[in-house]
């Protein structure tokens, strides 16, 4: 008779990470497809506030508790003039958006954004254009958006309606700017060149504000590491943060496989930290570089169906991914995995944030509702803020195509001083066995279980739609605490949150 499958896990308040920066839980919104026109934004819907905003949408982004939102872009912001998108609407022009073969309207821009962010509660990450433009629109957007009056730019904000600044705070300095299909791809020296420039002069207008440096698009680029050691080496006293961009896919519909990808985000994440190092030693700097994940999702299910799309046509369905199951359950690994590195990943946007590759979809005209992804973000952003703890856990292995000792059990935890509460986050990827998780918490003296949240289902395909949430969590785990000793059933692949109180 097979070995019944046991994990074990310590946890202890004084193992700790890093406090984790709420910024982690950021989201992304680019002016593709129909994030924002037909997403956020449209002025005819029945819940339309008086600026056009689909307050439907607001309330979806707000039960995700959204701290931070990049913007405009993405590959767009790599040709786009910021200036077209300020001033009366009806003078703006309409312009032939590149990166994705689409007409701009430009009737949200920057203003419009900053206005919708506040609305949902969320700070604003501004990217400026280094494809085809450079230091002086980064310049002079920062003083249109941050400096307070007196000047062109601060005046000209103050004359489009908006008498104080909207203080940006964190600014990235272009996109994948080593990618191929880019609008002004850069080698690393001169993106590094670009980026140090932009940001001193940046700097200059408001010292206050931090930066992101693109790192390479992804870990398979042909340059990586190369290209984020050159970018840094030119201009690691000038920025604060580097880029990492990721995104998994199940085209080989291999879930053992695919359910192991957030090992590959790990050791990208590990890579980059090494090579941040590397330069830190390399400069004798005193500075750490920390880490923005600024894209990770699941992407692609829309990718045959983009191929069909009209260039040249307004707000077409781009990038629509419809999550299933699995993708929730790879979603939820990646958040802990991001959860794990909280000493050095001090910002991420699950990209993006409505309707493109997103947790939240819309009918045009018509209803709203929540993907599957939506419910492990959603609980990472409410319960996961705190100290990130780091749990000892002993989980037993598989081994997949691609991957080699990959544990069944994914875990990470948060101790919010505050509250006093603890939540553990773990995912089960076993296909056909629940997992009984045995876990020593002595450290929390008088703690007791108040929430053991999961999300399940029968099928790894299933999805939802407009009318059937057929993917949801319940609260019907078993966990219990006696003495110290937590217990509890891991459901076959499934996404569990535990939340201790005192």
């Amino acid at each position: 008779m097979a070995e019944q499958l046991k994990a074990k896990m310590i946890l202890d308040k004084s193992y700790e990470i890093s406090k984790v920066d709420e910024r982690i839980y950021g989201s992304f919104i680019e002016h593709l497809g129909r994030a924002v026109y037909g997403g956020f934004y449209e002025p005819g819907h029945p819940e339309a506030d008086e600026q056009g905003f689909r307050k439907d949408v607001i309330e979806l982004v707000k039960e995700l508790n959204v701290p931070v939102v990049r913007y405009p872009g993405g590959n767009m912001v790599s040709a786009y003039n910021w200036e077209d998108g300020v001033g009366p609407k009806e003078e703006r022009p309409r312009r032939l958006e590149l990166a994705w073969r689409t007409i701009e309207t430009n009737e949200v821009g920057t203003n419009e954004f900053v206005d919708w962010a506040k609305k949902v509660n969320a700070e604003v990450m501004m990217a400026v254009n280094l494809g085809t433009r450079g230091i002086d629109a980064a310049r002079n957007l920062i003083e249109y958006t941050n400096h307070t009056k007196g000047t062109y730019w601060s005046d000209l904000r103050r004359s489009h309606g908006y008498e104080q600044p909207h203080n940006i705070k964190t600014w990235c300095l272009g996109n994948e700017m080593d990618g191929p299909w880019q609008v002004g791809q850069k080698t690393a020296a001169e993106y590094g060149k670009i980026a140090k420039e932009t940001g001193k002069a940046m700097k200059l207008v408001d010292p206050g504000i931090e930066l992101v440096a693109c790192g390479s698009s992804h870990a398979g680029m042909p340059t990586f590491p190369e290209y984020d050691a050159t970018t840094l080496d030119i201009a690691y006293e000038e920025v604060d943060y580097i880029s990492l961009h990721q995104y998994y896919g199940n085209k080989a519909n291999d879930p053992a496989n695919y359910l192991a990808k957030n090992m590959e985000m790990d050791h990208f994440i590990n890579t980059v930290t090494s090579t941040c190092d590397y330069i830190k030693a390399k400069h004798r700097s005193k500075k750490t570089m920390h880490l923005s994940f600024d894209e990770w999702n699941v992407w692609y299910h829309s990718n045959d169906q983009d191929k069909a799309i009209e260039p040249w046509s307004i707000a077409p369905p781009q990038l629509e991914d419809v999550y299933n199951f699995e993708d929730a359950l790879l979603v939820g690994s990646m958040l802990i995995t991001l959860l794990k590195h909280a000493d050095r990943v001090k910002m991420a946007c699950m990209a993006q944030l409505v309707n493109v590759i997103a947790p939240i979809m819309t009918e045009n005209d018509g209803r709203s509702w929540k993907q599957t992804i939506f419910y492990p973000y959603m609980h990472a952003s409410l319960y996961g803020r705190g100290i990130s703890l780091k749990p000892v856990l002993s989980s037993p292995k598989y081994d997949s195509k691609e991957f080699t000792d990959v544990p069944y059990i994914d875990s990470a935890a948060v101790y919010d001083e505050e509250s006093e509460a603890v939540t553990i986050f773990l995912v089960n990827k076993h296909l056909s066995e629940d997992i009984p998780l045995q876990a020593d918490v002595r450290s929390f003296e008088g703690y007791s279980v108040v929430e053991h949240s999961v999300l399940e289902h029968e099928d790894l395909k299933a999805v939802n739609t407009a009318g059937h949430q057929a993917v949801q969590p319940h609260n019907r785990g078993e966990a219990a605490l006696t003495d110290g000793k937590l217990e509890a059933v891991l459901k076959k692949t499934s996404w569990n949150v535990i939340r201790l109180k005192k």
